[in-house]
């Protein structure tokens, strides 16, 4: 009886013992998780833009991490992840470590339309990633060679409806804002228009110019040399509101043929899992950034609109935009790949 009483006595010790060491090891991994977020960043940063240099993905790269280098006093290094479209660079910071030293620039491209364009993708835009915050966004300005024998949207269409496979349109190949606009107004405005796959931009400009191409659907900032020019002929603009820096070319809404908008947003994200007092550090020190006239402007480049969202309307707005795309690519017959 006497020994059974020791063995009891023993086992709530144990017990005891092992609840305080317990107790002991989580105090003592919370205080290393919160040192670590005071110590961040102790080592260069990686930010990858999905895509080659220049463009949207890889100016957002640049403009931020500059300025956050300067600010946390550790290098922001971009990387330039180009591939399957802006498929490998996301897939790379998917499956990257969580701690705050691999960020993607998140965009439109591979944060929307990636879903509605690939059955298989790799990731999931809103369980693999965090958005830091959504800083600016850009819109397309549809544009057309001079001498075509019209002036509107309203009456592109109904040229192309009389003239089914006559008109031309560039685009900068699967998966870009351009192919995707292009293919939206020949599904949604029901004609028949040629759509001429390019490698990039600067052939379908060339060809503009020369007479051999109709029209094009390209980046607002790109097309404003060739319009202050006077050698193209502007015909919509595809977001919300006009572009400040032309405020005479209509949106499509405007123009009364299309229910349609689209913006070419851009952001930073960091992997789903990094600590979140890492999370907050990163996007106290992104609206820091914004603050600055010089980074404003450099994002906007004439044309673009600085985006300002908390956390909820930026979550909001990333749910809208995966509701959007996908189906709306689905509806016009693009078929994933």
């Amino acid at each position: 009886m006497h020994h059974e009483t020791e063995l009891n006595i023993f086992t709530v010790k144990s017990i005891i013992h092992t609840l305080l060491a317990f107790v002991c090891m989580c105090l003592g991994m919370g205080s290393s998780w919160a040192q670590s977020a005071i110590d961040y960043p102790n080592k260069p940063i990686r930010i990858v833009a999905p895509s080659a240099a220049g463009g949207g993905f890889d100016l957002v790269a640049r403009v931020l991490g500059s300025k956050l280098s300067e600010q946390m006093g550790q290098q922001f290094v971009v990387e330039n992840r180009s591939g399957g479209g802006t498929l490998a660079g996301t897939q790379v910071i998917a499956k990257a470590p969580a701690d705050g030293y691999h960020l993607i620039v998140g965009g439109l491209s591979n944060m929307a339309l990636n879903a509605g364009l690939y059955k298989n993708p790799g990731y999931d835009p809103l369980t693999d990633f965090i958005p830091l915050r959504i800083v600016v966004s850009h819109s397309y300005t549809l544009v057309g060679r001079k001498d075509l024998p019209f002036n509107t949207m309203k009456d592109m269409l109904t040229y192309a409806k009389a003239h089914p496979g006559q008109l031309n349109f560039g685009t900068s190949g699967s998966g870009t804002g351009q192919f995707i606009l292009a293919s939206l107004i020949k599904g949604m405005g029901n004609v028949d228009i040629q759509l001429v796959p390019y490698k990039g931009a600067q052939p379908v400009y060339m060809d503009l110019l020369g007479g051999r191409m109709d029209l094009f659907f390209d980046n607002t900032t790109t097309t404003r040399t060739y319009l202050e020019s006077n050698q193209l002929k502007a015909l919509a603009v595809s977001s919300r509101q006009r572009a400040p820096d032309a405020p005479q070319i209509p949106t499509l809404i405007e123009t009364g043929t299309l229910e349609l908008e689209m913006e070419t947003w851009f952001g930073l994200f960091a992997p789903a899992k990094t600590p979140q007092a890492v999370v907050e550090k990163l996007r106290a020190e992104i609206d820091k950034a914004m603050l600055s006239p010089d980074i404003r402007k450099k994002l906007q480049q004439g044309s673009g609109r600085i985006i300002q969202m908390n956390n909820v309307e930026t979550d909001a707005m990333m749910k809208a935009e995966l509701q959007k795309w996908p189906k709306l690519l689905k509806s016009v017959g693009i078929v994933q790949e």
